[in-house]
C-alpha cells in the first residue's frame, strides 16, 4: 500500500487489535496500518484463514511484529482469553479495530428467531464483549482507540435487513455511549459506517445476481463501490492523534450514499 512520507509511522509501535482479521475490510485494515508501523494482533473464527493472513503480512512487511488468536466474538469467554494471550504477548493495547460481523438479509416474515439471535450475537453483543475487554486492557496505560465497524444501514433502513439494521443501529449508538463513558479513562470510541464496499462476499452476491453493481454505483453520488482500502484509509485517521478530539462519531464511508435522497 503506497502511503505519503506523513502518513508513515503515524502508529508506528502501537499494538493494533483487529477482529474479523482473516479478509475484507479487516484485511485491508491490517495492511493499512502494518505500512504506518503498527504491532498487529490477528483475531478471527477463521484459523485456516488467520495464519494464510498472517503469512502474508510477514511477506508483505519484513520484520513486522505480529500475533494471531482464533476466536468467536460471540462466545464471551473465548473474547476474554483473547484479550488475555494480547496481554501476555504485547503488555499493552493501543488501537481495538472491531471488525467482526456477518451479513444477515431475510424477509422479515421469514427470519428465524435463530438467524435473529445469530445476528445480535456477533454483530451487537460481540462488539460490546470485545471493547469492554479492550478497555479494560487500555485503561492501566491511560487510554486507546476503540473503533466499531458498524455499516450505512446502522444509520438508514432497508429492507430485509432487519436483524442487521438492528445491530448496526445498536453499534452506532453503543459507541456513542461508550465514548461518553470513557472519555475521562482516556479511550476515544468512534463507529465507522461502510457503504457497499467490493469485498470478496460482495463480489460472490453480485456475480450470482443477488446484487446489482451498476445500479448501486448509479445510486452512489461518487459512481462507485468503495473498496476496503476506502474504509481502511478512514479507520487509519479515526485511529490517529490527528482525530484526537473526535469520539462518539459515526463516521460514513459510503460514497454518498445515504446523503442521497434521489432515486
Amino acid at each position: 500500500m503506497a502511503i505519503s512520507r506523513e502518513a508513515a509511522g503515524a502508529h508506528a509501535g502501537r499494538v493494533v487489535l483487529c477482529t474479523g482479521a482473516a479478509q475484507g475490510i479487516g484485511r485491508a485494515m491490517l495492511d493499512a496500518f502494518a505500512a504506518r508501523g503498527a504491532r498487529l494482533a490477528l483475531l478471527d473464527i477463521d484459523g485456516e484463514g488467520l495464519f494464510a493472513a498472517q503469512a502474508q503480512l510477514q511477506e508483505d512487511y519484513p520484520g513486522i511484529q505480529t500475533l494471531c488468536v482464533a476466536a468467536s466474538v460471540a462466545d464471551d469467554v473465548q473474547v476474554a482469553q483473547a484479550f488475555e494471550t494480547v496481554r501476555a504477548h504485547y503488555g499493552r493495547l493501543d488501537v481495538l479495530l472491531n471488525n467482526a460481523g456477518i451479513s444477515m438479509n431475510r424477509p422479515s416474515l421469514e427470519l428465524a428467531p435463530a438467524d435473529w439471535r445469530r445476528a445480535i450475537d456477533i454483530d451487537l453483543s460481540g462488539v460490546f464483549y470485545c471493547c469492554q475487554q479492550a478497555a479494560r486492557l487500555m485503561q492501566p496505560s491511560g487510554g486507546g482507540v476503540i473503533l466499531n465497524t458498524a455499516s450505512m444501514y446502522g444509520v438508514v433502513a432497508a429492507p430485509e435487513r432487519a436483524a442487521y439494521c438492528a445491530a448496526k443501529a445498536g453499534v452506532v449508538a453503543l459507541s456513542k455511549s461508550l465514548a461518553v463513558e470513557w472519555a475521562g479513562l482516556g479511550i476515544r470510541v468512534n463507529a465507522l459506517c461502510p457503504g457497499y464496499i467490493r469485498t470478496a462476499l460482495v463480489d460472490a452476491l453480485i456475480g450470482r445476481g443477488a446484487l446489482d453493481a451498476e445500479r448501486i454505483a448509479a445510486r452512489t453520488p461518487l459512481g462507485r463501490l468503495g473498496t476496503p482500502e476506502d474504509v481502511a484509509a478512514v479507520a487509519c485517521f479515526l485511529a490517529s492523534d490527528e482525530a484526537a478530539f473526535v469520539t462518539g462519531h459515526a463516521m460514513l464511508a459510503d460514497g454518498g450514499w445515504t446523503a442521497n435522497g434521489y432515486l
